[in-house]
C-alpha cells in the first residue's frame, strides 16, 4: 500500500476577508486533516481586494504579486509552525483570490489573483493554482468545483447536501449510486457583508456572532425585493459572483432603515435563497445538511436554515470532523494533488463542461529541490 501524501491547500474567499490554509494527509480513498488555520488579511490588503475592480491595470498587476508574496510568506509560515518540511510537502494548491467571475459574458471568462509563481519560489514546493479558467475552456461555469471532493469522500446511501456558505454560497447534492448535482445558490455571506461594511464605513467587515441581525426586525418589502431576482429560478448548471450580489442589489431607500434591521433581513434572506434552492432543485429527498464556510459560525443564519429545512437535520461541518473554514482549503489541496498525478479533478456534469478535465496551472518545483 502507497503512504500517503501530504498536500497543502489555500483558500481566499470572496468575503476577502482572509486566508485559510489547510494541511491534508490524502491515500486514494481517504483524507486526514493534518492541520488548519484562517489568517485574517491586514485592514489595507482587504480594502485593495474589495477594490480591485477599480484599480488600473498597473496596481491590479501589483496587488497580484502583493497576494502572492503574502501567500508564501503564510504557506511557510503555518508549515514551519505545524513542524512539517517543504520537502514533505508534495504539492500547494492555491485557490487564489477572485476577482471577477463572468461565465455568462462573451467569451465567458474568470480572473482571479495571488501570483503562483511567488508561492512555488518562495517555498520550493510545486504548485497548482488557477483552477477555474479551464473549466471554463471547456464550456463550463468555472464553478463549483467543491462538488469532486464532496461526491469523492461524502456519498452516502442516503441524500445529503453539501451546504458552503462563504462569499457566495454553493451546494453539492450526492448520494450513492446516482450523479451529484451542484450550483452556486445564493449570496452567501456576500449581502450581509457588503451591509456591515456599508454602515461601519469600511471598519469591520462581518457581522460576527449574528450579534446586529439577532437585535433587528424584518423588513418585509426589502425581502420581497430581494426575492425577485432572477437568479433563483434559473435551472442549474449556474455559478454567480458578487458582480449580482453586491450593495447595489438593496434599493437605496432602504438604508434608512439601521443596521439592526437590514442585517435581520439579509441574513433570514441568505437562509431562504439556500432553502429556496432545495425546494426548487433538490433531485432527490434530503436526509442531511453539512454546512462549511464562514456561514457556519453565524448562529442566527444557522438556525433560520435549520428551521427552514427541517425535517433535514442541519450540522454544521464540525461534525465530520472538519473545522468549518477548512472544508474549502483541504479540497484545493486534494485538487492539486489530483493535477500533478495526471487525474481528473472536477465534475463536467455540475459545471457544464463538455468534458472532464485536468484543472489548474502548475508552477514545477526548481530543479535543485
Amino acid at each position: 500500500m502507497r503512504p500517503p501524501l501530504l498536500a497543502l491547500g489555500m483558500m481566499s474567499g470572496t468575503s476577502a476577508d482572509g486566508l485559510s490554509l489547510a494541511l491534508g494527509e490524502f491515500t486514494p480513498q481517504t483524507f486526514k486533516l493534518r492541520a488548519y488555520r484562517t489568517i485574517p488579511y491586514p485592514a489595507a490588503l482587504t480594502a485593495k481586494i474589495t477594490g480591485a475592480l477599480s484599480l488600473k491595470t498597473s496596481e491590479l498587476s501589483r496587488l497580484n504579486f502583493e497576494l502572492g508574496h503574502f501567500f508564501a510568506d503564510q504557506a511557510g509560515a503555518f508549515l514551519k509552525k505545524t513542524g512539517t518540511s517543504s520537502k514533505k510537502v508534495t504539492v500547494i494548491g492555491s485557490h487564489g483570490q477572485t476577482v471577477y467571475h463572468g461565465p455568462d459574458d462573451s467569451p465567458a471568462n474568470t480572473l482571479q489573483i495571488g501570483e503562483p509563481s511567488c508561492i512555488a519560489e518562495k517555498t520550493g514546493i510545486p504548485v497548482v493554482a488557477d483552477f477555474r479558467p479551464r473549466d471554463i475552456a471547456a464550456g463550463g461555469e468555472g464553478a463549483p468545483l467543491m462538488p469532486f471532493f464532496d461526491q469523492y469522500f461524502f456519498s452516502e446511501k442516503y441524500g445529503r447536501a453539501l451546504q458552503n456558505i462563504g462569499g457566495i454560497a454553493n451546494v453539492t447534492f450526492v448520494k450513492k449510486g446516482l450523479p451529484p448535482l451542484a450550483f452556486d445558490n445564493g449570496p452567501g455571506n456576500a449581502l450581509m457583508d457588503a451591509a456591515v461594511r456599508h454602515f461601519t464605513k469600511g471598519r469591520k467587515a462581518f457581522d460576527k456572532n449574528g450579534a446586529l441581525a439577532r437585535r433587528g426586525k424584518i423588513l418585509p418589502d426589502l425581502f420581497s425585493k430581494l426575492q425577485r431576482q432572477p437568479y433563483f429560478k434559473r435551472r442549474p448548471p449556474k455559478s454567480t459572483g458578487k458582480e449580482l450580489f453586491c450593495e447595489e442589489m438593496i434599493p437605496a431607500a432602504f438604508w434608512k432603515f439601521g443596521p439592526e434591521d437590514i442585517l435581520a433581513t439579509l441574513t433570514l434572506f441568505t437562509a431562504w435563497s439556500i432553502a429556496d434552492s432545495y425546494w426548487r432543485f433538490a433531485p432527490y429527498k434530503i436526509r442531511e445538511v453539512i454546512v462549511s464556510g464562514g456561514g457556519a459560525l453565524n448562529p442566527v443564519l444557522m438556525a433560520h436554515l435549520k428551521d427552514l429545512l427541517q425535517p433535514a437535520k442541519v450540522l454544521s461541518a464540525e461534525s465530520l470532523g472538519l473545522p468549518a473554514q477548512a472544508k474549502e482549503p483541504l479540497a484545493f489541496a486534494f485538487f492539486a494533488l489530483r493535477a500533478i498525478q495526471g487525474q481528473v479533478n472536477h465534475l463536467p456534469e455540475t459545471t457544464g463542461a463538455r468534458r472532464a478535465c485536468i484543472l489548474g496551472k502548475i508552477i514545477p518545483e526548481n530543479p535543485v529541490r
